[in-house]
């Protein structure tokens, strides 16, 4: 049986959660794997002005959600109780997201690689002077990183990898790197899932851009032409090319026959008579062209004087 005072506490965090999920329509799941308070505490000074962030058991969110569920019939928050799992946290919003969302990640703080973490990316260690002394090399040895003695200190002779993403990082490799003063991860809240409305979805979808959307229409639709023009079906994305090749077969066969029309007709005067047209574009090539055209002209004058200087 819980104390008074713990039960005194539950209540007032149930109260405060329901309070949250009545006057909000966003909110983010967020990850705190490696968070620290002090991070926490600057994150929630940047965001306070439109965001609330809210920790707690697990078990204790969802009871609480799945309560204010059945006492307000308001289904659009259950989605949640499923994706409530791990080391995870709520940020209710008024903002907007995106915005949100950017300002909490660019609070991540680089953090040691530690025995048995998985590690988020992959780790190498660049080629270079070490400022280790010859006594260290075993830790090299073990992680078969080449080596070499320079000027009384181990110096790495190639890039090498020593963590993978994905995988734990080994007691050898947290020492080492420990050793050189690398920090290779940075941790931070990470924004997980989505809620806007009812509708729950992946943080990803944030980062589409209106440029990425123009360009997955416009993509769709020429894929869309396409296949219509292939099979003859009519459709809407279709028909300004269907119209250019009808078009063109109708001037094919002006051009051919004594139907005409005024477009067509102008197709064959220029047929007719090209040297015309030719000429009337041709102040259109620029100023200079009148200037050199003068300058062949009384080259070729020079040319034909009647006389040559070695007669």
């Amino acid at each position: 049986m819980p104390s008074a005072a713990r039960l005194v506490a539950k209540e007032a965090y149930d109260a405060k959660l329901c309070h949250l999920m009545d006057t909000h329509t966003k909110c983010f799941i967020v990850q705190a794997d490696n968070v620290g308070s002090k991070q926490f505490m600057d994150i929630r000074a940047a965001i306070r002005d439109s965001s609330t962030i809210i920790m707690g058991k697990n078990t204790m969110v969802r009871r609480c959600i799945r309560s204010y569920v059945e006492r307000t019939g308001n289904e659009q928050w259950a989605g949640l109780v499923d994706k409530i799992n791990g080391n995870v946290g709520l940020v209710f919003t008024t903002g907007d997201l995106t915005t949100v969302k950017d300002t909490i990640a660019e609070f991540k703080v680089g953090a040691p690689a530690k025995v048995g973490t998985l590690a988020p990316i992959n780790v190498s260690i660049p080629a270079g002077n070490t400022g280790m002394d010859p006594s260290q090399t075993s830790f090299f040895q073990v992680l078969n990183i080449p080596t070499k003695i320079t000027r009384g200190t181990i110096e790495i002779t190639a890039d090498i990898q020593v963590v993978t993403a994905g995988e734990k990082v080994g007691a050898s490799e947290a020492t080492l790197l420990a050793k050189l003063g690398i920090k290779p991860f940075s941790y931070g809240l990470k924004v997980e899932t989505v809620y806007e409305d009812g509708s729950i979805y992946d943080a990803k979808v944030l980062d589409i851009t209106d440029d990425d959307l123009s360009a997955y229409i416009t993509s769709g639709l020429q894929r869309i032409a396409a296949l219509c023009r292939q099979t003859g079906t009519p459709s809407i994305a279709a028909a300004p090319h269907a119209l250019v090749d009808g078009y063109k077969n109708v001037l094919a066969l002006a051009l051919e026959t004594e139907f005409s029309f005024p477009l067509a007709d102008k197709i064959k005067e220029v047929l007719a008579n090209p040297g015309a047209f030719a000429a009337a574009a041709a102040p259109a090539a620029g100023g200079d062209a009148p200037a050199a055209a003068a300058a062949v002209e009384e080259e070729e004058e020079d040319e034909d004087m009647g006389f040559d200087l070695f007669d």
